[in-house]
């Protein structure tokens, strides 16, 4: 939101019809701004396509895969590396639309695109997507084979699926072989509702894989709406919130294509912050600070019950009660008997829906004792286990002997006590008001992620969807732009396979995508939109 613009002058500006109207707004595009806006848009869906396409032969395809006997579409399954180029070249387009749209959405830019025009952009590229073999990760699979164990009654906390539904179920199957032996570190939330998706398709794989999709676009559906409502009240343009946040890259690959749990417990938690704050008044954080709202407690809790729904499905949604927790003790008085009484009060609410999810869905407290479950695998993106790599390497050049295993143990204890010891730092500097509680949620997540045992590509989306609403800082933008988009053309492969032993078949896949993609960027330059320094008078500036 611009300066001197009101809430109600910023949704009318959004609700504007999409024509040329810059004499009748000076901050809507013009018409050459448009053509270039329907060129990105095009751009975008056509990679959306490519990826849709590539998908037959290079997704993360069940086991028994149904698409192989089809006319047409099967050839795809038989042909590989066209398959991956395809896919690749779906990813290189995806990702440049996206950042040539990000010239259009700059925080102040005289001529912003409006949200209508971000809406229909993202509408664009996400309806080919809805429809494509899950992509990048197969861990779908497991949500079909843990959600299974539960449907039979049986404790998805205690046994794998290799174990509980036997190694030649077709739900099985579909698991890689590391995590069939082991249980399910996902909340009780997530795993009642993929129970009611087992027992409405039957063990039926497909089946399962829509509905768990179906799922994912619900959260990315909280997701939009959280966006530009926290955007408005923590003084950030709205579009560009949802440009950073809802058309990420990183979004589109692994939560609509990927089918990553993430979407459902970002989408919990940011709506929880949004309905949190719905009666609380801005303020400026040093006082004097008004009298109580009608109603301001009653949504203070249940904000706070959105937010541990999403951490019933994944566990780091609960870092937002903490900061959370800290503008409602800045709004009583930014004492500390007020930050401990908040906090014992937000700790009530978050035992008590817990204890409420877990008992209701009758399987207990089991998944406390997995959340550690990701640490019997060795991320090459984990900063700690790449540290083990590095340091036990250094011990067998040196004749000290192989010491690999015990360093990465080391490395990620020294994790697990940093991360959490950034994320109190910032929460302190919330409340003492040095950074804002947003900016230090989306820090403290990717600090907290970012020092654990494993990390994937779609993790950092818990640190950009919180930054996307409260950085009005360019440089804080323009690093986690940079992150997202080389995250999301070197992460996983499509085909959710490591391909050892045949790195080569990538090489060339992504060779032949990328002169593809540099022949389409020389022939549609002219149309990409150019970057403008944001203007003297459409600076962004942030209110608490």
């Amino acid at each position: 939101m611009v300066v001197g613009e009101t809430h109600r002058e910023s949704r009318r500006r959004d609700r504007g019809p999409d024509t040329d109207g810059a004499a009748a707004d000076p901050r809507a595009l013009d018409r050459t701004e448009r053509k270039q806006l329907d060129v990105v848009r095009r751009f975008g869906t056509v990679g959306s396509l490519m990826l849709a396409i590539g998908s037959l032969g290079a997704g993360a395809a069940p086991v028994f895969n149904p698409v192989v006997h089809l006319p047409v579409l099967g050839l795809l399954t038989r042909m590989p590396t066209v398959s991956l180029t395809l896919a690749f070249l779906g990813m290189w387009l995806l990702t440049l639309a996206w950042l040539a749209l990000g010239r259009l959405a700059t925080p102040g830019r005289v001529r912003i695109v409006s949200i209508p025009q971000l809406a229909r952009t993202l509408m664009m590229w996400i309806t080919p997507l809805v429809f494509v073999v899950p992509m990048f990760s197969r861990d779908v699979y497991s949500y079909l084979a843990q959600s299974e164990i539960a449907a039979r009654g049986l404790d998805p906390y205690k046994l794998g699926p290799a174990a509980a539904l036997s190694d030649n179920d077709p739900l099985t199957v579909g698991v890689p072989t590391i995590w069939r032996d082991t249980p399910s570190p996902y909340g009780p939330l997530f795993l009642t509702v993929g129970k009611w998706i087992s027992r409405l398709t039957h063990e039926h794989v497909v089946s399962g894989i829509v509905l768990h999709r179906v799922l994912a676009l619900l959260g990315l559906a909280l997701i939009v709406w959280a966006l530009p409502r926290l955007a408005r009240r923590f003084g950030v343009n709205p579009a560009s919130a949802l440009w950073l946040g809802a058309a990420n890259p990183l979004v589109l690959f692994h939560l609509v294509v990927g089918v990553h749990n993430e979407a459902l417990a970002i989408g919990l938690m940011l709506v929880g912050f949004e309905l949190a704050l719905k009666r609380m008044p801005k303020a400026t954080p040093e006082g004097p600070f008004p009298p109580w709202q009608p109603g301001e407690l009653r949504w203070y809790a249940i904000g706070a019950t959105v937010i541990t729904l999403g951490a019933a499905v994944k566990i780091p949604a609960a870092l937002a009660l903490g900061f959370l927790g800290v503008m409602i003790a800045r709004r009583r008085g930014g004492k500390l008997r007020q930050l401990f009484a908040v906090a014992g009060g937000l700790g009530v609410i978050f035992l008590g829906v817990l204890t409420a999810v877990s008992l209701g869905s009758g399987l207990g407290y089991g998944w406390v004792n997995t959340l550690n479950t990701a640490n019997s695998i060795k991320s090459w993106m984990a900063p700690t286990t790449s540290l083990g790599f590095g340091a036990g390497g250094i011990g067998l050049l040196l004749g000290l002997g192989n010491h690999v295993d015990a360093a990465i143990g080391v490395a990620r204890v020294i994790g697990t006590v940093l991360g959490p010891l950034i994320a109190a730092k910032l929460l302190w500097d919330a409340f003492r008001w040095k950074v804002r509680p947003l900016v230090g949620l989306g820090v403290a997540l990717g600090a907290v992620l970012l020092f654990g045992a494993t990390v994937q590509p779609w993790y950092l989306l818990w640190a950009a969807l919180p930054l996307a609403v409260a950085a009005a800082d360019t440089r804080v933008r323009t690093l986690a732009t940079i992150l997202c988009a080389v995250l999301a053309v070197v992460g996983p492969a499509p085909t959710g396979y490591n391909f050892d032993g045949h790195v080569f078949v990538l090489t060339q896949a992504n060779s032949a995508a990328l002169i593809v993609v540099i022949a389409s960027f020389v022939l549609a330059r002219k149309y990409i939109p150019k970057a403008r320094p944001p203007a003297a008078d459409e600076v962004t500036t942030g209110t608490p």
